[in-house]
This record gives C-alpha cells, sequence and structure tokens, in this order.
C-alpha cells in the first residue's frame, strides 16, 4: 500500500499518551529497571569482557530504521579471489556484559523481549547497554560474534565460522537510503554486493520452498508529539537484508544440530486445507494461480502495492502461525526440528539486545564453531526458554496489535457515521458477512459487518464508520 501519513491533533496526542500508558499497565508490560539491574548494567558498560581477535580493519555497516540505537548486526560484503563472496556478519555480544545469575540477568528473563509503543520503548536491556555500550553503533569499538560465510558464486554456503572479535562499524544505513544507493549506483563495493548476495538466496529460497511474505505493514508514526498511521510495503532492500539474517540463523541451526545441544525456531507445516482455502481466496481476489504453480512461486510473483495481491499476501499469513522454539540437549533429534516458512532448520541469533533466546543461541554456535563444551549456564538454562519466550512474543503480539488499535480509534473518534472507501481482505469462512477492510486513507484496518449478503473478498466496497473507541481501542465498520 501506498505510505500515507495522517496527522492528528496535539490534543489527541496528549489524550492518546494516556491510553498508552493505560494499556501498559492493562498488560502488565514492566517499568523502569531496579535500581540493582541499572547499577549493574553502568558497571557492565564501563568493563565488559573483551576478546583477544580484533577485526576492527573491516569497514562494518549496520541497516536499520532510521530511529533505531539498538543495533544488534552489522555486516562487511567482499568477493573472494577464488569466486564467489565471502559475508562477514557482526552480532552484538550480549554475554560480554551480562553475567550469568546477576541481576541483569534476572530482568532479562523477566522481560524476555523489548517491546515498542509509539510513545516508548520498553527494552529488554538497559539503555546504557541496548542504545550505548553492547550497541554496534558508528565508529565505536564493540565487542561482538562475529560470523565469517564464504559462498560460492550460486550464493551457497561453503564454510562457517563464528568467534568473538571486537568491530567498528563505519557506516549506520536506513532501508530507503540503501535502496537509492544501490538504484542510482552510488553504493560502495560491500554495500553493492548486499543486493548481489540478497538475489541470490532468494533464488535459493525459492529452489527450497521457502516463503518470505512481503505484506504491507501499518507503522505507527510519531510526528512532533502527535500520532498517525501509515502503511509501508518492504521495499527490495528489506529483503536483502533479511537473507542475510536468515542465512545465519540457518547456519547457527546447522551447528548446534551437529553438537546435539541447541534452541530452534520451529513452525510446523500448513495444517490440513489451509492451501485449499488460500486457493479459493486467490480465486475470489482474481488471481490467477495454476495447479502446477506452487504456492511458494506464487507469491514470489505478487506485488504487495496491489490491492488485491496485499489482500492475499495478508491471508497467507494464515500459514505462519504456530512458530515455536524446540530444545534439544544430549544429542537427541529435536522435534521438530523445521521452520516450514524458511524449508529448513532454523534459529534465532541475530537480535539478542532485542530478543532473549538469541544470547543462549550465540554462545551456543561459538562453542560449537571452537570445538568446545558450551558454557554450563547456557545448557541449563534452555528448557525454560521455549515458555519464556513463548509469554514475551504474545506479550509483544498483543502490544503491538493494541497500539495500532488505539491509534486507529483515537484516528476516528470524531468520523462516527462517515462513509469510506476500501477493499476486503479477509473474510470469515463461517461468517462470511463479517469480514476485515483496509482503508487507504487513513491507513486503518478494522472488522466489517454487511447485513446485504457475503463480503466479497478483494473488491473496493464502501464502508461506514459505526464505531470508534479509543478507550476500547476497537473500530468498527459497515458496508454502506
Amino acid at each position: 500500500m501506498p505510505r500515507r501519513h495522517m496527522h492528528m491533533a496535539g490534543t489527541d496526542g496528549a489524550a492518546l499518551r494516556a491510553a498508552l500508558g493505560d494499556l501498559r499497565a492493562r498488560l502488565g508490560v514492566p517499568g523502569t529497571f531496579p535500581a540493582e539491574v541499572l547499577a549493574e548494567a553502568e558497571r557492565a558498560a564501563a568493563s565488559p569482557r573483551l576478546p583477544s581477535e580484533d577485526l576492527t580493519g573491516l569497514p562494518f555497516f549496520t541497516v536499520d530504521p532510521p530511529a533505531s540505537m539498538d543495533l544488534d548486526q552489522a555486516m562487511h560484503l567482499a568477493k573472494r579471489s577464488t569466486g564467489g563472496y565471502r559475508v562477514h556478519y557482526a552480532i552484538a555480544d550480549v554475554a560480554a556484559f551480562v553475567a550469568p545469575g546477576g541481576a541483569l540477568d534476572a530482568e532479562a528473563h523477566r522481560r524476555v523481549t523489548t517491546l515498542y509503543f509509539p510513545d516508548t520503548k520498553v527494552p529488554l536491556h538497559p539503555p546504557v547497554l541496548s542504545e550505548d555500550a553492547a550497541s554496534l553503533l558508528p565508529d565505536r569499538t564493540r565487542p561482538a560474534l562475529v560470523w565469517r560465510m564464504d559462498l560460492d558464486s550460486d550464493g551457497r554456503v561453503e564454510t562457517t565460522d563464528v568467534r568473538r572479535a571486537l568491530v567498528r562499524s563505519r557506516a549506520r544505513l536506513d532501508y530507503e537510503g540503501v535502496q537509492k544507493a544501490v538504484d542510482t549506483g552510488t553504493a560502495d563495493p560491500s554495500l553493492a554486493l548486499l543486493k548481489d548476495i540478497g538475489t541470490l538466496r532468494e533464488a535459493l529460497e525459492a529452489a527450497r520452498g521457502g516463503i518470505s511474505l512481503g505484506v504491507p505493514e501499518q507503522e505507527v508514526i510519531a510526528h512532533d508529539g502527535s500520532y498517525s498511521l501509515a502503511y509501508r510495503a518492504p521495499l527490495p532492500a528489506d529483503g536483502w537484508n533479511a537473507q542475510v539474517s536468515l542465512m545465519t540463523g540457518m547456519a547457527a541451526a546447522e551447528l548446534m544440530l551437529a553438537t546435539g545441544t541447541g534452541i530452534l525456531r520451529t513452525l510446523p507445516a500448513a495444517p490440513d486445507g489451509a492451501v485449499g482455502r488460500l486457493r479459493r481466496a486467490a480465486k475470489a481476489l482474481r488471481i490467477e494461480w495454476p495447479h502446477h504453480v506452487p504456492y511458494a512461486v506464487l507469491v514470489r510473483s505478487l506485488d504487495p502495492h496491489l490491492p488485491a495481491h496485499a489482500a492475499f499476501l495478508q491471508e497467507c499469513t494464515t500459514l505462519l502461525r504456530g512458530a515455536g522454539y524446540t530444545v534439544f540437549t544430549g544429542g537427541r533429534t529435536p522435534d521438530p526440528a523445521l521452520h516450514a516458512a524458511v524449508a529448513a532448520p532454523y534459529a534465532h541469533c541475530t537480535a539478542p539486545l532485542r530478543r532473549l533466546a538469541d544470547r543462549y543461541a550465540g554462545e551456543l554456535c561459538v562453542a560449537a564453531a571452537a570445538g568446545a563444551k558450551p558454557p554450563a549456564w547456557t545448557v541449563e538454562a534452555l528448557e525454560a526458554l521455549p515458555q519464556e519466550m513463548a509469554g514475551g512474543t504474545r506479550l509483544a503480539n498483543s502490544a503491538e496489535r493494541e497500539c495500532v488499535d488505539l491509534v486507529e480509534a483515537a484516528l476516528l473518534k470524531d468520523r462516527v457515521g462517515e462513509t469510506f472507501e476500501a477493499t476486503v481482505i479477509d473474510v470469515r469462512e463461517q461468517e462470511p458477512r463479517v469480514g476485515t477492510v483496509h482503508l487507504e486513507n487513513p491507513a486503518v484496518v478494522g472488522r466489517v459487518e454487511s447485513q446485504e449478503g457475503r463480503l466479497p473478498l478483494g473488491e473496493r466496497i464502501r464502508v461506514r464508520l459505526t464505531h470508534a473507541d479509543p478507550g476500547a481501542a476497537k473500530i468498527l465498520f459497515a458496508r454502506a
């Protein structure tokens, strides 16, 4: 969907901030860090555990949203003299700052993941670490877990290594800037290779049956104390960057599987009938899907800027439900072991500043690459991690969903009774008069009910706003 910025009045911004505070209280979101945690973080920031290897001579760069300060990953890409590519991928070394069993560690297990709100961020670690001492900010020397992956000319990983080293990022880039530099030919040689490697990895993903959904997302955007909603369709640069992270997660899974101890991010195969339901949705949306064309191939042919295609991509997310974490120890084979969307074993290991499990996966991989026994604290914590991560993920999903609901209701609270152009992006199978519509202006997604028969999936209709309550964080439409 095209990006559309809808500004709210300052008074609405103040009311919304109060509603967001109430939401955090209702969800039980952690507040400020305890004094002992902050004190330990200050000490750790002043004297982290530093590695002996020095890779600060490599000009790493980061790619993140413009306002991000918690930079987990930095990369350096090069061509190999013998053909193919060499990828250095640095991941923030959180374990260099967080001692197992300390106050920082206990607080991280309580928080599990960083939570993002329109007016604030609730970090996994104190900002003195997550946005400063441990973050891979430009022109700062930082400890990191550095993955070195040699790829052949088709982008396949030939060798993998990961070890601790000092790194120094030279450039802090964002997705739009990367896209522009690559498109205009102004990217430096290392950055230009992101497109080459990302495109090759996308082709390999397609060949193995993996799926990356370019679903347009609603974004809550702050504007000088007020807030708005916008749609953002991913850029090609988003996909190239994601492929480097996916490749690292797959390499991490292989390392841990080889040693028989680890934690995987897993997703079961789609349940029976799910693909058949998508075929019916494609037909209703007038998307041609020949029977000989695999689902993953169809997805790659879609344009998320087209309303019908965006609606279908939204329907495709139903196949990605049920992801979780699988722990294995003692050399046993994990079950399940595959991530159905990646179409390979996969591990979360590239965002330790923002996600608890990644710190443990990183430690296990460093030990595996060195042929060493993993630290006892990593293995001892594994059993509880899946349940901890599940709780943190549920909270993060609830916070994200309800934040958007609040902003939608605040944007529309004075427009009850008005009619809007909308596209039907979902229809309930058991209740075809009930579904979901998205409006392009303003950028809103909401429930709709029809009194005139089945809702037409994928078609544009007129809807009337019948309810918008920022306190209840709900909006409702009726077919006009």
